[in-house]
């Protein structure tokens, strides 16, 4: 656009959502124009901050008539640039964190209605408020907003029991590229009345719409829980371990984590100096979590008993349970250091796959084979939901080897094993983080044609003028 254009445009913007929610300095603008993972730095026009649903559509309706694209944008917490604009200075980012309203709460139904810039941890907050519990859980929570956890279809650690983003969102409110407000802010678990519109929005990260609201359930909140560390010989004993704790705990197992060695090395050596609960190091540990609504449910003894036995039978090495708050908090810690732990290590190359749960030795393994022969100074590590087949595989490079200096063409390659070994097993590229900017050659890879045909029908339908996220999925 043209500098009269430009400012016409932003002058619009300004009476809008008024003139401080549009930032045009670069000092302003530098925290929204650079991704989670510093792999992506983009420019804009602007940032707007709307505040309410009818501000965005407003927005949109502006962008649509002047050609302007649109990255909506939450907590910038997502793992695969799906939220950082191009460097083409030709987009606004549309921040959402002023849309930080709780609507209601219904506990009776067992439903929260939120705007999209609430904060994760702010919902779980509200519903423990109202004795409720949200049981969604990132390591990001403090930041990444309900939006984002939406158009990404997040997991979390929770979902063994919960499910993802997709099986806890009952209604949603999303606002068309050309401004039109699509109000599905229905808080029914049955409803058969044709298309279910809100699930074309749930993973869509941005590109058909802006999600601006959500209908979520809520459930139970939980009274008591039991939380272990339990040390294992292989991979195939985590999976051991997994189907004796279900069959023995039922629903009541809510989280079970792996960590490989290599990676519970890496988060031992930060520099913050967390303390190691077990007494000797494991090729791999599992965190195992009991949970349940009632205050008298004795989970300590239960999951003491259940560790007991799978250390009778040998599928448990070494175990702690935690005897206090503080000791199930250092365990947990050491879960959600593994991101920090891999970035002080090196180079890292994080891959979000799952496969069939019975399959994941098979990934393990094989990935551990491949990538220690094509790259000899690389570290493969994993951690991951296993319970529901999520096992995020990390590549550690040194950043003073060969393979640091060119880093697409080492990502390309690594992506390529990886993938290869998942889709083989017949697992997914993606299991919780999305397809964003970085993935989006490797969807190609992995969809059917007809299928990759669809989504784009979809799209252009949605977005004929192809003005949502652009370059995101595809």
């Amino acid at each position: 656009m043209d500098p009269q254009p430009v400012n016409d445009f932003l002058r619009r913007l300004e009476s809008t959502v008024g003139a401080a929610n549009v930032l045009t300095d670069d000092g302003d603008l530098a925290p929204y124009l650079v991704d989670a993972r510093r792999r992506y730095k983009g420019s804009a026009l602007c940032v707007v901050r709307p505040a309410s649903t009818q501000e965005v559509s407003r927005i949109l309706a502006l962008c649509h008539e002047a050609g302007v694209a649109v990255v909506p944008q939450g907590g910038n917490t997502g793992m695969c640039g799906g939220a950082t604009p191009h460097a083409d200075h030709t987009s606004i980012v549309l921040a959402l964190g002023r849309m930080n309203r709780v609507r209601e709460i219904d506990p009776l139904n067992g439903t929260i209605s939120v705007d999209a810039g609430c904060t994760l941890a702010a919902v779980r907050a509200a519903a423990a408020a109202a004795g409720q519990l949200f049981p969604m859980s990132l390591g990001s929570e403090g930041s990444c907003q309900i939006g984002g956890n939406i158009a990404t279809n997040a997991g979390g650690t929770a979902v063994l029991r919960y499910g993802p983003m997709r099986d806890l969102v009952l209604g949603i409110e999303a606002v068309m590229p050309d401004g039109r407000i699509v109000n599905a802010m229905k808080a029914l678990r049955k409803d058969n009345t044709g298309y279910a519109l809100k699930h074309l929005f749930i993973g869509s990260e941005g590109t058909l719409g802006v999600i601006t609201g959500a209908v979520l359930k809520l459930f139970a909140s939980t009274a008591a829980d039991a939380v272990a560390l339990v040390g294992l010989g292989d991979i195939d004993a985590a999976l051991s371990l997994l189907h004796h704790m279900q069959a023995r705990a039922g629903g009541r197992l809510t989280n079970f984590e792996v960590i490989s060695g290599g990676e519970y090395e890496l988060v031992m050596k930060l520099p913050k100096g967390l303390h190691d609960p077990l007494t000797a190091r494991h090729p791999w540990v599992a965190i195992v979590e009991l949970t349940d609504s009632d205050p008298e449910a004795a989970l300590d003894d239960e999951l003491a008993t259940i560790v007991h036995e799978a250390m009778e039978n040998g599928t448990v090495q070494d175990a702690v349970l935690a005897n206090s708050k503080a000791q199930a908090e250092l365990i947990w810690a050491i879960r959600h250091s593994v991101t920090e732990a891999n970035i002080n290590a090196g180079l890292s190359f994080s891959h979000d796959t799952s496969v069939p749960v019975s399959q994941v030795p098979a990934f393990v393994r094989d990935v551990e084979r491949r990538i220690t022969e094509r790259f000899p100074a690389a570290l493969p590590v994993f951690v991951g939901h296993v319970g529901d087949g999520n096992i995020h595989a990390v590549v550690v490079v040194p950043r003073d080897s060969a393979e640091a200096q060119d880093v697409e063409a080492t990502a390309a390659a690594i992506n390529a094993v990886v993938d290869e070994v998942a889709i083989s097993l017949g697992g997914s590229i993606s299991a919780e983080h999305g397809i964003g900017r970085s993935n989006r050659a490797r969807l190609r890879a992995y969809l059917d044609p007809a299928d990759l045909a669809l989504m784009r029908d979809i799209k252009g339908l949605f977005d004929p003028k192809g003005l949502m996220n652009p370059g995101v999925l595809f």
